[in-house]
């Protein structure tokens, strides 16, 4: 079992995916910064300078002025306006995964394309070869 994982390891699986998880998440992080830090704040200013990442429904009957007050007083709530961030993070998240794989597999297409005419010039090579061959 040992030498089995130690052949894992040195394929390169293990480390490949562990690299993907990192990349992964470095990534979900800088969306989520474009998405607070550029997205939401003309959103907000649209709808009225509206800021969603304070809107919360406080479970408590007690009215806060801020998400940080209600945080520091530990009451239960439903943050809602961090659900809106998380949300939109998700869906660009998603589309740029989307484009990504499209590319990727646009890409996968086109190689795989080229081979069965790169196997079409190998058989005619091979045949003016015997042609060649014959007339010798």
């Amino acid at each position: 079992m040992f030498q089995e994982f130690k052949k894992f390891l040195i394929k390169g699986n293990a480390v490949d995916m562990a690299v993907g998880f990192i990349f992964g998440a470095a990534f979900a992080t800088v969306v989520k910064s474009f998405v607070t830090n550029i997205v939401m704040p003309p959103i907000g200013k649209i709808t009225g300078g509206v800021d969603f990442s304070q809107l919360f429904l406080s479970l408590d009957g007690t009215t806060y002025q801020s998400l940080q007050e209600l945080d520091t007083a530990w009451a239960p709530a439903i943050k809602y306006g961090l659900f809106i961030n998380d949300f939109i993070s998700f869906l660009i998240l998603g589309f740029i995964l989307f484009v990504a794989i499209k590319a990727i597999n646009t890409l996968a297409n086109k190689e795989e394309e080229k081979k069965p005419a790169k196997a079409a010039e190998l058989v005619v090579l091979e045949e003016i070869r015997d042609a060649l061959a014959k007339k010798k």
